[in-house]
Order: C-alpha cells, then sequence, then structure tokens
C-alpha cells in the first residue's frame, strides 16, 4: 500500500451510502472512523419542513460541528495507522450555496473563511456518484424520520450541485466512482477493488473508478 495514503474522505450526496462504505474501508483498514453527527443538529428537522426559515441555523450549527470534530485529527493518534471519514468540511459550502440567501451566505463564508484553513485535508476523497432514482431509494429503505419530507427536485439539485463541486475541485486527489451498479457492502470483490484503487502509487489527482465496466470486461 502506499504510504502516502493516510486519510481517506468518503463523499456524496443524501443516499449516496458514504457512512456504509466509510465503515467498510475503516474495518478493513484498522482505522480510525469519523462519522458526522448529523443527527445531533436540532434544526435538522425543522429544516426539511421550512427550508427558508431554519437553512442558515442548520448550516451554522453543521459548519461549526464539523469543524470541531475535524479538529481532533491534529493530534497524532498512536493506536491508528489511517483515518477514514464519511464527509468533508469543504461540503459545507454545497448546501449553504444551494440553501442560504445572500444576506446570510455573506454572514456564512465570513465565519467559514475564518477557519476553514486550519482543518485537516484528506489525502484523497471518494466521491461516490449517484443517480437520482437509486439516491431517492436509498432515503426512502432507510427511512429517517426527518428525510421523510424530502422532495426529489431537492436532492437533483443537490446531486447536480455536487457534480459542479467534485469535478472544480483542487488540492486534494479525487476519485470519483460510478454507484449506480456498485454493491460495496454486497460484494467483496467491488470493496476490493476499491481498495487496490485508493491505494495506486500512479493514481491521478482527478481519477475515475466505475465497477461496472470492469465487471462487463470480464464476462
Amino acid at each position: 500500500m502506499s504510504e502516502k495514503i493516510k486519510y481517506i474522505a468518503v463523499e456524496g450526496v443524501i443516499g449516496a451510502g458514504k457512512t456504509t462504505l466509510s465503515k467498510l474501508l475503516a474495518e478493513r483498514l484498522s482505522a480510525k472512523l469519523i462519522l458526522e453527527n448529523f443527527e445531533d443538529n436540532p434544526f435538522l428537522d425543522r429544516f426539511y419542513h421550512d427550508p427558508k426559515a431554519y437553512a442558515f441555523h442548520t448550516q451554522i450549527f453543521f459548519l461549526l460541528s464539523r469543524y470541531k470534530q475535524l479538529q481532533t485529527l491534529k493530534q497524532p493518534d498512536l493506536f491508528y495507522e489511517y483515518i477514514v471519514a464519511d464527509y468533508i468540511f469543504e461540503k459545507d459550502k454545497i448546501f449553504a450555496y444551494l440553501n442560504l440567501e445572500d444576506a446570510e451566505l455573506k454572514l456564512y463564508e465570513n465565519i467559514a473563511s475564518h477557519i476553514e484553513g486550519t482543518v485537516v485535508a484528506p489525502d484523497i476523497i471518494v466521491y461516490l456518484q449517484s443517480n437520482v432514482d437509486r439516491l431517492m431509494r436509498n432515503i426512502h429503505h432507510r427511512d429517517r424520520e426527518y428525510e421523510r419530507e424530502m422532495k426529489e427536485d431537492y436532492i437533483l439539485q443537490l446531486n447536480e450541485a455536487y457534480d459542479f463541486f467534485f469535478f472544480r475541485f483542487k488540492g486534494t486527489k479525487v476519485m470519483i466512482v460510478n454507484t449506480d451498479e456498485t454493491d460495496f457492502l454486497n460484494n467483496k470483490k467491488d470493496l476490493d477493488d476499491l481498495v487496490e484503487q485508493i491505494f495506486r502509487t500512479d493514481t491521478a489527482s482527478f481519477s475515475y473508478f466505475n465497477p461496472s465496466l470492469k465487471k462487463a470486461a470480464n464476462k
């Protein structure tokens, strides 16, 4: 395995399978696992019922919560060689630009600009790309109470915003993973192939991984 990859972050739209994959990678690598504490946000449920009224409250809570959690990575952990997280700090801006009004966004950016430079960056980001139909199926299947009001239009906008963000992301390696026909939880080969790709020494700063194409080639 490459000595350069120590900190892996998994990203994707709501319902993409970030947490599931993060847990699988952490188990495989015996890594320290960082999971977003989204359930601790007291405004999240109210945001889905009334986005305009609670978008700013929700966003600021997430911004500061993520910042506080990721600050712990500045201290060396003698018990773990690897770190796996199911989010990156920068993704907060995707939701901010999508949900905040101009005046709110200006205040948000003022706060974010003072703290984002102190956050430890991952060595590689695994971006789970998926279509809206699959995302909605996953959201409905897990049936979280506060997500029951979630609209398909919102997921569509979020999916487009994520693509726009990650296709222009600089500074950290990004691996785009097509998940439409992938099952990391139940298909060990899919997970094995992904781990192999993550730790390849010749991986470009921006790369694609489509397990379905590899399956088709092997038929």
